[in-house]
């Protein structure tokens, strides 16, 4: 791993605190970032700035529109590395979520250039920002930090790593037990970035193969790499189908260290996903 530097000369400091002087340091740790997901809510699970979350599902599941409705509605500045989707794919889905326009419309005038109707809602959206970078290394997103701290005067409350197994680390992948201590490694890294900058980390992550069709409900040990150890929560989603291009996401607490938690994935909110505009409507019923 890259030495943390930047991040260990900012936040770290040779000093003890009694429990009174903590609070007078604590900071903004803890303090619940706002989400747009009731079910989830109900089930006592929060992104809190300072910690770091895992969600994990299958290929086309829809963890990047879960993390991308997170970061647009939210409504708090943002950083989302999206190494897995590209420029053109993120901004129409952005669009679509933002107007509620049919992403197929919006995608057309994107591409025919007449996009000009659009800008005066995405300026307005100033505290979310992307890098795209296919396979950003650790120096990479530090960088990109130090960016957004010197041009807003703050790190972003919100860092959204799509995905974790794109981003570079020191050990490639090799077999079973390096790839599992390679991810690992990152977690502490990821988390350690959320302490030290204020942020909630949010990093979304593959499933093992028999999870992969994303049918059913993920249990904890379906994670891949098995990197349950560091994340204050996971959560896995899988979806469900109803043979009319509908679909329903159920996302499953399968890891809560400060709330409700069902490591079998059997537990879970859903999310009725509009494949026109994007956008996940809560469903009442939860499980």
């Amino acid at each position: 791993m890259t030495e943390l530097s930047y991040f260990e000369n900012e936040g770290r400091k040779e000093t003890i605190y009694s429990l009174a002087q903590s609070v007078l340091v604590k900071g903004a740790a803890g303090e619940p970032i706002p989400s747009p997901f009731k079910g989830l809510a109900s089930h006592e699970v929060e992104f809190r700035r300072g910690e770091f979350s895992l969600i994990a599902a299958g290929p086309g599941t829809g963890k990047s529109l879960f993390a991308l409705n997170l970061a647009l509605f939210g409504n708090v500045p943002v950083m989302y590395f999206s190494a897995d989707s590209n420029a053109a794919t993120q901004l129409t889905r952005s669009t679509s979520l933002i107007t509620g326009d049919n992403v197929r419309d919006v995608k057309r005038k994107l591409l025919s250039d007449e996009f000009d109707e659009y800008m005066g809602y995405l300026n307005k959206r100033w505290w979310i920002r992307f890098d795209y970078d296919a396979r950003p290394s650790l120096a990479d997103i530090e960088l990109r930090l130090r960016a957004y701290f010197e041009v807003f005067g703050m790190f972003p409350h919100l860092i959204v790593v799509d995905n974790i197994t794109n981003v570079q680390g020191e050990n490639p992948a090799g077999d079973a037990e390096s790839f599992t201590f390679g991810l690992e490694a990152m977690c502490e890294y990821l988390s350690d970035m959320a302490r030290v900058t204020g942020a909630h980390v949010l990093s979304l992550h593959h499933v093992t193969g028999e999870h992969s069709d994303g049918l059913n409900p993920i249990p904890l040990s379906g994670v891949k790499g098995k990197i349950g150890r560091v994340p204050n929560v996971i959560l896995t989603i899988h979806k469900e189908i109803d043979g009319m291009d509908g679909r329903i996401l159920h996302v499953s607490p399968v890891k809560n260290r400060e709330g409700f938690e069902d490591s079998s994935g059997q537990t879970y909110s859903s999310y009725e996903f509009n494949s026109s505009n994007m956008r996940l409507t809560d469903i009442a019923n939860t499980l």
